[in-house]
């Protein structure tokens, strides 16, 4: 293999989408080898999907193509010819762009401003009238329009996620990386921008790779797809010759057997495999309301009205699944439904009980909760495994006794429940911090879990997990409901709520826009609603509100 080429001693990029190829990329972190041998071609002017659980190697293989790792071995192919891509600002010249899943745009500052920081290099003094035409031309060829004198903290999380495209739009890349890009966006949102995206690529004026969970936007918008496992390369397809459930039979593991065929990994149970179909035990008629949410008001971080006049009730034995964007009052909602932040007006009832979310009721109405961000939310990092896993019954017996804490019988307890939910740790007394995302939220999940479960208040549950951790988590959930427990289910994905509720409301604004069952939910009329086209902003309520 020929040395790499010195990016100074380069000639200049073209223009229109590039050919990219990686020839056995190797990155190694001490022992620890996150991407191994792997070789992919993304072909000039389509759009390249990444799948893979998480550590599959995805977010090493676009870092290493970007500039921020650098490989141990292995060479980036450009138009065929090899490149040293030593930084990202040597592939910011090479026409590579890369759009984050976490915001990056400077909230104070107006659309405008970001587009042009975006560039990298300012005078001393902007010429704001030139600079202002420009982006006028630019914004009248973009996909989607945004107010140049917006300002993000104004903007909606789908506008933020458009804002982050437009500024890499705005460099001319040949080359767009994609990374999760429509976990804030709502069906039609989603539709549009990887739309939009998909049309330039085919125009030949980009190439595009796409990082996703979704295999319904890979089959709908890529032309081809990667399959990584581990940090190895399980194969790569043309989106026509494959299935869903080929594509998962390697991210599995499988070895490209039909996912209906193939039998579970050794060890596992059914909740593990994600190719298995819920267990739905039937709903009682006239079960009784376990959760009765009336005329809820939160404010917000700023002091803004982030839930107004709330309604909600969910039964036993059913999930009421929370749809809408982030941003929406969801966040605000759930905190206060826990006992994170202080209710502005309403009730809350468990079990005809006015629910103050103390301790005290908690334990005694089996109450329970799986917060978004478990390790920020609830646990403490510092602390173990197992005092994290006991901090539910730290204070009763049989783990304490005449007002001491029995250690011993914390551990004792904690190792039983990493072996029931897997819990892939170096022990009990490791710090819960040392954990992996995936294995942070089981631990949560067995502590919250353990013992029966009348009320479970769940948030985004399975965010950024791999495949084996999402049905896991699934299959717990939807047995907490099988049980008798009534759970409250909030998610921005609409994939998600679609298996696991029984009943899906919308939240808009921070109020419920519409209401209906499961079963007969239409993806593009909730995706409507999620987006605001049908929100009265009076706060009245539609005649589809009744069910909730």
């Amino acid at each position: 293999m020929t040395a790499p080429l010195d990016p100074a001693l380069q000639p200049p990029p073209k223009s229109g989408a590039l050919a990219l190829s990686t020839y056995r990329l190797t990155k190694r972190f001490g022992a620890f080898t996150a991407m191994d041998g792997v070789s992919i071609e993304v072909r000039p002017g389509t759009v390249h999907a990444l799948l893979g659980e998480n550590g599959a190697g995805k977010s090493t293989l676009v870092k290493a193509v970007v500039g921020y790792h650098q490989p141990d071995d292995g060479a980036v192919l450009i138009d065929g010819r090899e490149v040293a891509i030593t930084s990202p600002v040597v592939a910011r010249q090479m026409g590579i762009g890369m759009v984050y899943q976490h915001f990056t745009v400077v909230p104070g500052m107006t659309v405008a401003e970001n587009l042009l920081l975006a560039k990298g290099e300012l005078p001393a003094i902007v010429p704001w009238r030139k600079v202002r035409e420009e982006l006028e031309a630019f914004m009248a060829t973009t996909p989607f329009k945004l107010d140049l004198d917006a300002r993000p903290m104004d903007l909606s999380a789908g506008e933020k996620q458009k804002l982050e495209i437009l500024k890499q739009l705005y460099l001319k890349p040949r080359l767009l990386i994609l990374d999760e890009p429509t976990s804030v966006l709502t069906p039609q949102e989603a539709d549009e921008v990887l739309g939009a995206l998909r049309d330039r690529a085919h125009a030949g004026e980009v190439s595009v790779i796409m990082i996703s969970h979704k295999f319904r936007e890979v089959m709908e918008v890529a032309d081809d797809v990667s399959v990584l496992r581990r940090g190895k390369l399980m194969g790569s397809h043309r989106v026509q010759d494959t299935s869903p459930s080929l594509l998962g039979a390697e991210m599995m593991g499988l070895g490209g057997a039909h996912l209906d065929d193939a039998p579970p990994p050794a060890g596992a149970t059914s909740a593990a495999t994600s190719h298995e179909p819920l267990q739905r035990a039937p709903s009682v008629p006239g079960a009784a309301v376990r959760l009765r949410v009336e005329q809820l008001s939160v404010l917000g971080d700023r002091g803004e009205r982030a839930v107004h006049g709330l309604s909600v009730q969910v039964k036993a034995g059913e999930v009421v699944g929370i749809a809408g964007v982030s941003g929406n009052g969801q966040r605000e909602l759930m905190e206060a439904l826990v006992g994170q932040r202080e209710r502005e007006s309403g009730q809350v009832w468990m079990a005809d009980e006015p629910y103050h979310a103390r301790r005290e009721q908690n334990q005694r109405l089996n109450v329970r909760s799986l917060p978004e961000e478990p390790l920020r939310n609830a646990c403490v990092g510092d602390l173990s495994v197992a005092m994290n896993m006991g901090l539910r019954r730290f204070d009763q017996a049989p783990a304490a006794r005449l007002g001491w804490l029995r250690a011993g019988i914390l551990r004792d307890q904690a190792r039983a429940l990493i072996a029931a939910y897997r819990v892939k740790t170096q022990g009990e007394n490791a710090p819960i911090k040392s954990l992996s995302g995936g294995n942070v939220q089981r631990a949560v999940l067995a502590r919250e879990l353990d013992g029966q479960v009348d009320v479970l208040l769940v948030s985004n549950p399975v965010f950024g997990l791999d495949f084996a951790a999402v049905a896991e988590i699934h299959g717990r959930i939807m047995a907490v409901r099988n049980q008798g427990g009534a759970v409250l289910l909030v998610s921005e994905d609409l994939d998600e709520l679609l298996k696991l509720a029984d009943r899906i409301v919308v939240m808009s604004e921070g109020r419920i826009v519409h209401s209906c069952d499961a079963l007969d939910a239409d993806r593009h009329v909730l995706g409507a609603f999620m987006g605001g086209a049908h929100h009265d902003p009076s706060g009245a309520p539609s005649p589809s509100l009744e069910a909730a």
